[in-house]
């Protein structure tokens, strides 16, 4: 199989790649930038890198060309989270870019499009258990711009497919963890936050937690496996803050935070974090939509993606403990950071 990747240099797309490799598969790798290229990806044997822009698929579309799947990775989603004005570009990127992309692929004969979606458009059943493929979007999903834009991407191309027959698969991953997070994705700032002691307090709420290398492993199957029109939720197990720092302290010898912060006084120090970067032209881990999305709580069934996929999930210790040394060996800021003894957190 003859694989391109978009988003080749974030944290899915990377690991994706890998592990592309690792089982024999070409790929041709999209970046916005050869030099970061260079950074994450060199020295991978079989990787073609291909320079362009969702903005301007016809820009790279040719590169296309041989190909079997599109393993679509690509989003603006972190930038979502921080300060600013979104709107435009989720919808540029996120849907626009996307159908664009699959339109180009259908027309050079590529036999499968992967497009990565999120849990987060997945609400809670009504009984308040773990949201399937087949249960509505949660509330935060017409809120969520970010969510709300994955939402109308599945809707079009879902459209696409029975308009022109290509066949595509969704992947709905939960929130992603893992080494090779270079940008980074929030979840890595928050390692890193916590690695070096920023973070203050435990705030309240979590999400369905899963290792990014575990998302690509499922992607390569589904290649091979999924059924065209069909969700993925890959999304792990339920992870609620107080846990995520209890075993980032265990793997890491950072102690952890000892206060908890209420939701209310979390989203006014968002807001005033927000407001804080804009004035100053920095950026913020903490914003009224992440702190919003963490007190969902939003919990995902990945049963379905189990069965077909033969998805499986490593324990959160390993992910946790890979994270960490990752980011220990490639952030100059972090790696310097003493350790210290464990410290339990606080109700």
């Amino acid at each position: 199989m003859h694989a391109f990747v978009t988003g080749s240099t974030g944290l899915l797309g990377n690991n994706l790649v890998r592990e592309l490799v690792a089982k024999g598969h070409p790929v041709r790798a999209l970046v916005r930038s050869r030099a970061k290229a260079r950074d994450v990806l060199g020295g991978l044997a079989g990787v073609e890198v291909v320079e362009g822009d969702m903005e301007d698929v016809k820009g790279f579309a040719d590169a296309l060309a041989g190909c079997d799947a599109v393993f679509h990775t690509a989003a603006y989603f972190r930038e979502y989270y921080g300060p600013g004005e979104h709107a435009p570009k989720l919808h540029a990127i996120n849907v626009k870019g996307s159908v664009d992309l699959a339109e180009a692929a259908h027309r050079v004969g590529v036999k499968r499009f992967l497009d990565v979606s999120s849990s987060g458009t997945v609400g809670l059943k009504p009984d308040g258990s773990a949201g399937d493929e087949d249960t509505p979007p949660a509330p935060l999903a017409a809120t969520n711009l970010y969510f709300k834009s994955k939402v109308e991407s599945e809707r079009e191309l879902k459209a696409l497919s029975a308009r022109t027959g290509l066949p595509v698969v969704f992947i709905l991953p939960g929130w992603m963890f893992g080494p090779w997070d270079a940008a980074p994705t929030s979840a890595g700032q928050i390692v890193r936050d916590f690695l070096m002691r920023k973070l203050p307090a435990v705030p309240d709420g979590g999400s369905s937690l899963v290792d990014a290398r575990d998302v690509a492993a499922a992607m390569v199957v589904a290649a091979e496996k999924g059924r065209s029109g069909e969700r993925y939720i890959v999304g792990g197990d339920f992870v609620d803050f107080r846990r995520l720092f209890q075993v980032l302290t265990q793997v890491s010898g950072v102690p952890a935070p000892r206060w908890h912060v209420p939701h209310p006084v979390a989203l006014t120090v968002a807001a005033m974090s927000e407001t804080w970067a804009r004035l100053t032209g920095g950026s913020t881990v903490m914003t009224v939509e992440g702190v919003r999305t963490m007190h969902a709580k939003l919990k995902v069934d990945s049963r379905k993606a189990r069965r077909e996929l033969d998805a499986s999930f490593r324990p959160l210790e390993e992910t946790l403990r890979d994270t960490v040394a990752w980011v220990r060996e490639h952030d100059a800021r972090v790696g310097g950071v003493a350790s210290g003894a464990p410290a339990a957190t606080a109700a």
